[in-house]
């Protein structure tokens, strides 16, 4: 992993050496026989079983909630209708991709391993039950062949398909298993609900870019074409190909945690996360959609069914909608209601979500639909059925969501920062008692930050915290003080004895942040976040205590497994968002001298931009070209792509460039700041 900041390792230790020289009270790392402090506290790089007190602590779950209440068990498997016995997709190298046969180990045991919130390992279960499902009668679904659920409409001559789930080979996979048990029908039209890549990368699976209708057309018209319509809410494109472009690097390596990419699925790794196992790694497809939906209250007609449609943007993702399937009184919820808690913030990073207007919209549905509906299902896990069911279900989710939102406002009202309200506020009981929204994905505490995020911001109003000392320098400086780093660590570990993982996890990463090198330090605090992720009820929380106690154990453990991709998306990136981009990847400090203007006439877009250069920052103009400008490149859209990868040679063979050369060469040899096309491989749990 690479030090995110501007100091190697040998410099810290270098630094926090001279501290220690200075220090009256400070030791060496061993003693006189040569037993270095691990080995003294009996510290070491091996996975560690749950602790007295992690037992202790989940073996009270049993009594806070009511295991006896099986609905979701029950719905989890309700409609079965086919699954393999063992279920491992793979690419066509032969790498797996997706599996459920990695969590076979679930099937051992009749109550929570140790390692495991008793909550959580409940949602892993019925996560770990995959296959084929009838929703109600003509609406299907495969569910467990992704993070997300395939879904599918009997219309009268095909199929509507809702959410083509991540990759082509778990979708291919979905569709193989609905037709060796319902036939072999055309599919007359996609409909994605939200701009989550799990939910539309692998399209490509049901359809290829020759099958898609002309988006030129009416919708009757694209259906009457023979061809394939793609129906997505407002705004989905913009924000399907922007969403993770210019934070891209830095959430797809936060994303390791949240997922728990570097993980093995086992009783001390991997479980459930909420709303799946995981995200599958095989190839991650695009096609641009061919209608937008505009408004709820719009209804059509596709291969007989009627559909109408409840848009509900800001909600789970920016763009997103419902789906009202009346003949089947069957409501699709997308991701607005999942079967748990969500996230108002994700981990991996994004724009903040609106817990009142997620609320409104589910009451919305409710208000539409809620008198009528006998069946509610959506993008992951189960369906839940009967309308007094259904209708307590949403309202639950909008509950909590509104709950979450108007008690942290509350809290800000009396004058409580985002770090003490998140240790405060807890759902009323008759909300936290609900299987259908406990914290398996999202928390209430990371969710209340968001509220104050949104509404305050980073600010706590506290002068001390407006520019503190970056993380290694306040580090190097708490260990000055503190002196004796050994004893330090020795009062830790006798308090990781007592169960005070949260304390003994902060502490020994102060030191991990002074001195990476720190043997002791690494281990302890590994072990404390170990057992921090084996009390955790977020499959989420999970990931991330345990993915970080393993890059402390191990410092080279960062080649992960990740998706492919065909560059589809890429390629449908507008070139707007792509200049954005530049101004990301450029090195400004290194320019920052330089002043100069390009001009770029894209030829297949119509599209004309100019390019100014300006004390550092880099000024973009929409429909505009400078008189003035040091170049002129005339090129396809996508010929831009060459810049982003620095591939000047590509670039003049597919473009007409007038004027300073030497001016766009040094432009994109400074689009350097990071590897665009590759692997973010940065340090989150050291420096």
């Amino acid at each position: 992993m690479k030090n995110r900041y501007n100091i190697s390792k040998k410099t810290v230790a270098a630094a926090l050496s001279v501290l220690m020289a200075m220090s009256l009270t400070a030791c060496s790392p061993s003693d006189a026989s040569g037993k270095s402090l691990a080995d003294e506290l009996g510290l070491n790089g091996e996975t560690k079983p749950a602790t007295e007190q992690t037992i202790e602590i989940n073996s009270a779950v049993y009594s806070m909630l009511d295991f006896e209440d099986t609905q979701e068990a029950e719905f989890a498997v309700k409609g079965l209708i086919d699954a393999p016995e063992e279920l491992e997709i793979k690419d066509k190298d032969g790498n797996v991709v997706w599996s459920q046969k990695a969590y076979a180990f679930v099937d051992n045991y009749e109550k929570a391993p140790d390692t495991v919130n008793p909550s959580l390992w409940e949602n892993t279960r019925n996560n770990h039950a995959y296959g084929l499902f009838e929703v109600t009668d003509g609406i299907y679904q495969v569910r467990g062949y992704d993070m997300a659920n395939l879904t599918v409409i009997k219309g009268d001559t095909g199929w509507i398909l809702f959410d083509p789930l991540m990759s082509i080979e778990c979708t291919q996979a979905a569709m193989e298993l609905i037709e060796k048990n319902l036939g072999d029908y055309p599919v007359k039209a996609v409909i994605i609900s939200h701009s989550h890549v799990d939910h539309f990368g692998g399209i490509k699976g049901v359809m290829a870019e020759d099958m898609v209708a002309d988006a030129s057309l009416s919708l009757e018209q694209q259906l009457a074409s023979g061809k394939i319509p793609v129906i997505v809410p407002e705004g989905f494109e913009e924000h399907a190909v922007s969403e993770n472009m210019y934070a891209g690097k830095a959430m797809s390596r936060r994303a390791n945690y949240q997922y728990g990419v570097g993980l093995d699925a086992s009783e001390t790794g991997k479980v459930a996360m909420g709303i799946g196992m995981g995200q599958s790694t095989g190839l991650v497809t695009y096609i641009s959609p061919t209608y937008e939906v505009k408004e709820t209250g719009t209804k059509m007609m596709i291969d007989g069914v009627e559909l109408e449609f409840q848009i509900t943007p800001g909600t789970e993702a920016p763009a997103e909608m419902n789906t009202w399937i009346p003949s089947k009184k069957a409501l699709w919820l997308a991701e607005n209601c999942t079967g748990t808690l969500h996230n108002l913030y994700t981990l991996r990073g994004a724009e903040i979500r609106d817990g009142a207007a997620w609320a409104s919209y589910i009451t919305e549905a409710i208000s539409l639909y809620g008198a009528d509906v006998e069946v509610a299902f959506q993008s992951h896990n189960w369906p839940h059925w009967g309308n007094d069911v259904v209708n307590n279900y949403m309202v639950d989710t909008a509950a909590v969501y509104k709950y979450i939102n108007d008690q942290t406002l509350t809290y800000i009202n009396q004058g409580y920062t985002s770090d003490e309200i998140s240790n405060m506020i807890e759902l009323p009981e008759e909300l936290a008692k609900n299987w259908y929204t406990r914290q398996y994905y999202g928390t209430v505490a990371h969710n209340s930050k968001a509220v104050y995020q949104k509404f305050m911001g980073w600010y706590d109003a506290n002068p001390v915290n407006l520019n503190p000392l970056e993380p290694s320098e306040r580090a190097k400086k708490w260990v000055e003080y503190l002196g004796d780093t050994d004893e330090v660590l020795r009062k830790a570990k006798a308090d990781y004895d007592k169960g005070e993982y949260q304390w003994v996890a902060e502490v020994t990463n102060v030191i991990v942040f002074a001195d990476p090198e720190n043997e002791a330090a690494r281990f302890l605090c590994a072990d404390a976040l170990e057992q921090l992720g084996y009390q955790a009820e977020s499959g989420t929380w999970r990931n991330a205590y345990l993915m970080a106690a393993k890059e402390l154990r191990q410092t080279d453990s960062d080649d992960y497994p990740k998706a492919g991709s065909d560059f589809s998306m890429q390629k449908n990136i507008s070139a707007s968002l792509l200049f954005d981009n530049f101004a990301i990847l450029l090195d400004k400090n290194e320019l920052a001298e330089q002043a100069f203007k390009i001009n770029f006439v894209l030829i297949d877009t119509k599209e004309q931009f100019m390019l100014h250069f300006h004390h550092g920052a880099l000024l973009v103009y929409e429909n505009k070209q400078a008189d003035d400008a040091d170049v002129t490149v005339t090129c396809p859209k996508n010929a831009l792509l060459y810049l982003m990868n620095q591939n000047v040679e590509a670039l003049e063979s597919a473009a007409q460039i007038t004027g300073n050369q030497d001016v766009l060469a040094l432009f994109v040899e400074n689009l350097n700041e990071y590897n665009a096309a590759g692997t973010a491989d940065f340090n989150i749990i050291e420096p």
